[in-house]
């Protein structure tokens, strides 16, 4: 079998790796690979300090993923020779003030009802572990098995591994099944045939397919070089409340911090002024150190968003499955949305959580006619 994969982003590389890892012959279509919202993402792979209320589903999606990391590192390094930045440290995530410390409670229920252990610490405890935190933080919660990857580090491997299987060229047409077989057309001219196409294109909308119902989510973010002297500023992810506003800290082998992420709506491509500096205002609350920091990087990236915040996995039609829509949750749902999509794709008996993805979740009655 041969699948042709639309779109080179940590889920397209990843649905990829698995599809090969199945004996399936791949080609990727993408001009510039793993250059979006993947090459941004921070990597938390955190479903208990994620959560948020009312998405019950998503959070059981998110904790199965994450329980597939350690497998996929290892697969990933045992195949190409190549160990993804893949760490294990925990998350701390820290209450600013009383009022935050608040907000934290009221979602600790959450986790508890959901089984999510956590270890409750007061501000000292939790300074005693991270000396680097403020002073005056009102307290925090630590997440053990919240880890993190870099996605940069995943991306850079399996691209170089897939170079020859690599069209780096934008697909503008999906064409039908005319002889029993789909094939897509390239912007070069090129016409590639396949038995079955996987579309993970993000915001991109491809003539001949369906429209998605996503939006354009931007988030800006960080990356911060600390003085060597001061190396590891922290050893612990650490996620915030300031103001009720998140903000989280993501510290890297080499000594560096990931600072991010602002979630806007606003259509603006561009780094936003005003989200870059709520970012820096609100971590130095919590690791007043970040002001002796370099600033190496800022940039911006659109996440596509769906109405339920919930990722689109499904069969389109005989020979179209779609895996998209990952929001904010791309790198961390990547093991398991790869898995759901190479079922799809190989006809697999499905999932029980597939059906909970569907496009038709969003469909009127008349769509859900037009799309079987």
């Amino acid at each position: 079998m041969h699948v042709v994969l639309v779109g080179a982003g940590i889920i397209g590389l990843v649905t990829a790796f698995e599809l090969h890892s199945r004996g399936v012959e791949v080609t990727i279509c993408d001009p510039d690979p793993a250059s979006g919202a993947s090459h941004a993402a921070a990597g938390m792979l955190a479903p208990a300090s994620e959560i948020v209320w009312g998405q019950d589903p998503l959070h059981a999606l998110m904790a199965d993923s994450a329980a597939l990391y350690p497998q996929l590192v290892g697969r990933i390094e045992q195949v190409t020779g190549k160990r993804p930045a893949y760490r294990q440290n925990p998350t701390m995530v820290i209450a600013a003030e009383q009022a935050d410390r608040q907000a934290l409670e009221e979602l600790q229920q959450v986790r508890q009802e959901l089984g999510l252990p956590s270890e409750v610490l007061l501000g000292s405890q939790a300074r005693r572990r991270e000396p680097a935190l403020a002073s005056n933080i009102a307290g925090a919660l630590v997440f053990a098995a919240d880890h993190q990857i870099d996605p940069r580090s995943l991306t850079a491997i399996l691209v170089e591994y897939f170079d020859s299987r690599l069209v780096r060229e934008l697909v503008t047409e999906v064409l039908p099944a005319g002889n029993g077989r789909p094939a897509v057309r390239t912007a070069g001219g090129r016409v590639i045939d396949a038995d079955q196409v996987l579309l993970s294109t993000g915001l991109q909308q491809i003539p001949g397919t369906p429209a998605l119902p996503l939006r354009a989510v931007y988030g800006d973010i960080l990356r911060l070089d600390i003085p060597g002297h001061l190396q590891p500023l922290i050893t612990h992810t650490v996620r915030g409340l300031v103001h009720r506003r998140p903000v989280y800290l993501v510290p890297r082998e080499d000594g560096s911090i990931v600072l991010g992420a602002s979630s806007r709506e606003d259509g603006n491509e561009m780094v936003s002024v005003e989200a870059m500096y709520t970012l820096l205002d609100d971590a130095r609350r919590l690791v007043p150190g970040i002001m002796d920091a370099s600033l190496r990087e800022v940039i911006a990236r659109a996440r596509p968003g769906t109405p339920d915040d919930a990722p689109i996995i499904d069969r389109i039609d005989p020979a179209l499955v779609v895996a998209n829509g990952f929001f904010r949750h791309g790198v961390l749902l990547a093991p398991l949305g790869a898995r759901l999509a190479a079922d799809l794709l190989l006809d697999e008996p499905p999932d029980e959580r597939t059906a909970a993805l569907g496009l038709r979740r969003f469909a009127t009655t008349d769509t859900r006619r037009n799309l079987g």
